[in-house]
């Protein structure tokens, strides 16, 4: 019985990770794979942002209070344009904040947690290298680097952009093109103006952002047009830090100290896949759906489809047959799908613009004037609603009216 479980997650991280603790909770047995042996490994490709979205999820986690005492700082959006600043109204429809906090202490944090939740075993240096079916064709188990064949009844692909889960089960992902490229590196002594803990910039086509961290740590990040490659293959530092020098509203990089590596991609598509649930096998976080990381969800949206997913397949795993955890599976696709593919549209077709379309500048122009349109503007920013706000007449109407207004002061 020791090779038997009923749910195989592969891939530790934020989404594995939520998807074992909140299996583990229902009283399933959960393998729990990780390919690096050290338990305090992090994903260094990632801006440490947490979209309040995902909020919720971490407080039925219970790890909200941990991240805090780990040092995490709430967060909350604020945006410049050509159109000036637009700051968050303190939300009162929906969560009213995420969380910056370094994935070096994120990772190892969610790791422990899923590992002390009963019926979870994490298996360090568990590299997959296949899935196992049954007579059927059914997914129903895989093999691991140093523990063999592990059998169960569902598979969880939570092991990123490049999933072999994904490619093993026959789920592929459709790359859209993105005209930018990302680098980012975390600084100590940089002061970030007006006391906000998020800065935005975008600059068509080039963005930058600065993430007031724990311990003191700012994380810079530059997403420019890749007309820009050849300065950060020369420097990266230099390159990363002149993005910063005539932006408004500047953090102060005068006593700015470097304290990581500056680590960046220099192409990162959009991944869509049109299937992410097959007979055995289901799919989340960035295994499931690759955003544009210009817009930070990724973070977010690897706890909340992890909770999805969980929630529509706890039940038929404890009491169910195989079809119907697959008919859960199914379901949980068509969550995700209406959740988050138009979020997907929109941020695939601003990967591909060097400057804002008529309607982005109107949004943008009306957010920077009118508290109310600013409130819905970051209801859809911070993923808490769908894109379809921004297209209500009243929304539309009011942005409208406050372009009009700024432009006869």
């Amino acid at each position: 019985m020791g090779d038997e479980y009923d749910v195989a997650i592969v891939g530790s991280s934020l989404a594995g990770c939520t998807a074992a603790i909140l299996l583990g909770r229902r009283g399933l047995r959960v393998a729990l794979l990780e390919a690096n042996r050290n338990p305090a490994a992090y994903k260094r490709m990632c801006t440490h942002f947490i979209q309040s979205s995902a909020l919720p999820t971490l407080q039925r986690l219970g790890l909200d209070s941990e991240l805090e005492a780990a040092g995490a700082v709430r967060n909350h959006g604020y945006a410049w344009s050509r159109f000036g600043w637009v700051e968050e109204p303190e939300p009162t429809d929906r969560p009213t904040h995420g969380y910056n906090l370094r994935r070096e202490i994120l990772d190892p944090l969610m790791r422990r947690a899923a590992a002390e939740v009963p019926g979870v075993d994490l298996m360090l240096g568990a590299k997959l290298r296949e899935l196992t079916r049954g007579p059927d064709g059914r997914v129903d188990g895989v093999v691991a680097d140093h523990v063999g064949r592990l059998s169960c009844r569902l598979v969880v692909g939570a092991d990123g952009r490049s999933s072999k889960v994904a490619r093993l089960a026959g789920l592929p992902g459709r790359e859209s093109r993105n005209d930018r490229f990302a680098y980012f590196a975390s600084f100590r002594n940089v002061t970030i103006p007006r006391g906000q803990p998020v800065q935005l910039w975008l600059l068509e086509p080039d963005a930058a952002y600065a993430f007031g961290n724990d311990a003191g740590v700012t994380v810079l990040t530059a997403v420019p047009d890749k007309s820009r490659l050849p300065e950060f293959v020369e420097d990266r530092e230099a390159a990363l830090l002149r993005m910063f020098e005539d932006l408004p509203d500047a953090p102060d990089l005068t006593d700015a100290e470097l304290v990581s590596d500056v680590v960046g991609v220099r192409d990162y598509p959009s991944i869509t896949r049109r299937r992410i649930a097959t007979p055995g096998v289901a799919l989340v976080g960035d295994a499931a759906l690759v955003l544009d990381p210009v817009w930070g969800a990724g973070c977010g949206w690897a706890l909340q489809t992890a909770e999805w997913l969980s929630d529509a397949v706890a039940k038929p795993l404890v009491t169910g047959t195989d079809r119907e955890i697959d008919l859960a599976a199914r379901r949980y696709q068509r969550r995700h799908r209406v959740r988050l593919w138009p979020h997907q549209f929109f941020a695939i077709d601003f990967s591909q613009r060097p400057r804002f379309n008529r309607l982005q500048r109107l949004l943008f122009a009306g957010a920077a004037r009118d508290p109310w349109v600013a409130d819905r503007f970051y209801a859809y920013g911070t993923r808490n609603r769908s894109p379809f706000v921004m297209f209500s007449p009243r929304m539309l109407a009011r942005a409208a009216r406050a372009r009009r207004a700024g432009r006869s002061e």
